[in-house]
C-alpha cells in the first residue's frame, strides 16, 4: 500500500522531507501548501506528481491522503494543529519545535487531549545513526550517567523565507528553535525530567546588523545551559553558532561511574569544503575507567541517505518509523509530552538567560 503525504511548508526543511519521502517504499507526496511561488516551485521538481495547495482547507480535501507533515515556520505549527484538529483525523509528523509562544501551550494541551490520530514530533537528532548507537551503549560503558554534555559548534542561521527566524517572536528564540533538540535528547538520555534550568546568552557575532521591515534581529548566537534532573544527573549545553569551520558539530559526552562514552557528528555534508576523502565520519569513542584505553568505533552513514538532508541520515530512519505508525504496524517514538517539554526546557533556558535566575519547574 502506498502512503501518500500532505505536506504544510516546502521551505528548506520541508524539502529535506521530500527528498527522503523519495526514498521510502511506497510511500509519496499528494499535496503541498506552500504559499512561496519560488518554495512551491523547489518542491515541485523534487515531487513532479504532487499539487500545489492553497490552503489548509485544499490540502485536507485532497484524495488520497494518509498522513501529514507541517514543516511551516515555527509560530504557525500551534494554530495549524487547531485547525486540523477541527476538520481531520490523521497521523501528523509534526516539526520542532511543537510551539513557539508560551501562551499556546494551553492551546498544545488541548490538542493533545482531544486530537484522536497518532501525532509524532519530529525531532531528528534522535535518528542519526551515531546517536541510536549511542543511546544502545550509554548504560553500559557509563554504569548510569551522572554528567550528560552537548556541544553543538555550527554554522549561523540560514536564510528562511521572510526571515522570521531572524526573530523571538517567531522562532521562540535560539534555545527553543535550535536547542530543543537538544533538551530532548537529554529527556531521553538520562530519563529524567528537568527540575531546574540556568542559562547565559546572547547576541554575539552573527546578525548584530540585520535589519528587516524597521526591525533589527534579536536572535542569539551562542549560550551555555546547566540542567538539573529529578534523577539527580546533570546536564549542559554548549552552543556556538560562529564556529562553522569546526571538524565535528555536535559532540556529546556521558559519564558515570565505570566510564565515558562520547560520540562525534558532523556538520551536513554540503557543507564541507575540503577534500572528499577527508570528511569527517561520525565516531563513538567508549573510554571506560579500567583500563585505561580508549576504544574508537566508525558509525558511517550510507552516501544516498545522507545526501538526502542535513541531519546526518535522521529524518531518513525517522519517516520510516513515523510510516510504520502510519500502516499500524509501530506506535509513536516521540510524542506531544515529548515535544512539551523540549520546548519548555527551552523556555526556561530563555528565561534564565534574559533575566539571570534560574527557572524551577
Amino acid at each position: 500500500m502506498t502512503i501518500t503525504y500532505g505536506i504544510v511548508g516546502c521551505g528548506m526543511m520541508g524539502r529535506e522531507h521530500i527528498r527522503n519521502i523519495a526514498l521510502m517504499d511506497d510511500a509519496t507526496v499528494g499535496a503541498i501548501l506552500e504559499p512561496d511561488p519560488e518554495m512551491g516551485a523547489a518542491a515541485l521538481a523534487l515531487a513532479p506528481g504532487a499539487v500545489i495547495v492553497d490552503s489548509l482547507d485544499a490540502l485536507l480535501a485532497h484524495r488520497p491522503l494518509d498522513c501529514l507533515l507541517i514543516a511551516s515556520p515555527n509560530h504557525c505549527h500551534a494554530g495549524q494543529l487547531a485547525e486540523i484538529a477541527a476538520k481531520a483525523s490523521l497521523p501528523i509528523l509534526v516539526e520542532k519545535p511543537l510551539f513557539a509562544d508560551p501562551a499556546d501551550l494551553a492551546a498544545i494541551e488541548s490538542f493533545r487531549k482531544d486530537y484522536g490520530a497518532p501525532v509524532w514530533v519530529a525531532m531528528e537528532y534522535r535518528y542519526m545513526p551515531p546517536m541510536q548507537k549511542f543511546l544502545e551503549m550509554a548504560d553500559d560503558v557509563t554504569g548510569g550517567i551522572r554528567m550528560l554534555s552537548i556541544v553543538e559548534h555550527r554554522y549561523p542561521f540560514l536564510r528562511k523565507v521572510g526571515n522570521w527566524n531572524r526573530f523571538n517572536a517567531n522562532s521562540g528564540g535560539t534555545f527553543v528553535e535550535k536547542c530543543c533538540h537538544f533538551f530532548d535528547l537529554m529527556r531521553l538520555i538520562l530519563k529524567s525530567d528537568p527540575v531546574r534550568v540556568m542559562a547565559s546568552a546572547g547576541q554575539e557575532v552573527n546578525h548584530l546588523d540585520e535589519v528587516y521591515d524597521g526591525r533589527t534581529a534579536d536572535i542569539w548566537d551562542s549560550g551555555y545551559v546547566i540542567v538539573d534532573f529529578a534523577s539527580g544527573a546533570r546536564g549542559m549545553l554548549e552552543l556556538s553558532m560562529f564556529a562553522e569551520g569546526s571538524e565535528y558539530q555536535e559532540m556529546v559526552h556521558a559519564v558515570g561511574a565505570q566510564g565515558k562514552l562520547e560520540v562525534k557528528i558532523p556538520g551536513p555534508a554540503r557543507f564541507w569544503s575540503g577534500p572528499e576523502e577527508a570528511r569527517p565520519v561520525p565516531l563513538l569513542i567508549e573510554s571506560r575507567r579500567h583500563p585505561c584505553n580508549p576504544v574508537v568505533h566508525q558509525v558511517p552513514v550510507d552516501a544516498a541517505i545522507l545526501d538526502a538532508g542535513d541531519h546526518n541520515g535522521s529524518t531518513f530512519y525517522q519517516h520510516q518509523r513515523f510510516l510504520d505508525v502510519v500502516r499500524g504496524n509501530g506506535s509513536v517514538e516521540v510524542g506531544l509530552e515529548d515535544g512539551i517539554w523540549a520546548v519548555r526546557m527551552g523556555q526556561a533556558a530563555q528565561q534564565s538567560a534574559a533575566t539571570g535566575k534560574a527557572v524551577i519547574f
